[in-house]
């Protein structure tokens, strides 16, 4: 049985922080890059909401936040989460997840999963790490298939948009016997990118 805690995970010129209240300022200035609380199909904190943001991620039992950060500089550059934890079937899912315009399509995200995957599959002992977008959210969906892992199905008038409105939900995963393939692509695609 999995036994998911607070770490610091670090490569590739990226850091995962546990998340704090210490983090709003950098949270604040990485959403206002790109004004990304304006994608209706996000959870990216408005920047009056950071301090909130922050402390409902803290208080989800459920739920490992982590500050993401320019290991050089300790820029925080955005944020992710393990969540919806299933400690008796050794399930996580790797979500939450957003990063300053200015540090997407970078090797952030690509660092980011292959930390967050490492640490799930080879650590913890996960046997799945699952995924779910929303329906329009067609950018991350792209993503996540990059990365590997199958498209498992869409619940349909699943959860509120911030806007009101509903969203379906596009859910992935992977399981432990995709993850040596998938970790080879990903330390792949970061070798790749470091020669560019």
């Amino acid at each position: 049985m999995i036994q998911v805690a607070p770490v610091t995970l670090e490569s590739n010129g990226v850091r995962l922080a546990p998340l704090s209240l210490a983090h709003a300022d950098g949270l604040r200035a990485a959403a206002s890059d790109g004004k990304l609380w304006e994608l209706r199909i996000t959870s990216v904190p408005e920047p009056q909401d950071v301090e909130a943001y922050i402390q409902r991620a803290l208080d989800m039992p459920d739920r490992v936040a982590f500050a993401v950060l320019d290991a050089a500089s300790g820029e925080v550059i955005g944020s992710t989460s393990y969540h919806d934890i299933l400690p008796l079937v050794d399930r996580v899912e790797i979500g939450w997840t957003w990063y300053a315009k200015s540090r997407q399509r970078s090797h952030v995200n690509t660092s980011c999963k292959l930390l967050l995957l490492s640490h799930a599959f080879d650590t913890l002992g996960c046997a799945v790490v699952g995924w779910r977008t929303d329906n329009f959210n067609f950018a991350s969906q792209k993503a996540i298939e990059r990365l590997g892992a199958k498209k498992d199905g869409v619940i349909r008038h699943h959860a509120v948009r911030r806007d009101g409105s509903i969203r379906d939900t596009v859910m992935y995963s992977l399981l432990r016997g995709e993850w040596p393939e998938v970790k080879m692509q990903l330390e792949y695609q970061l070798r790749r990118h470091a020669q560019d």
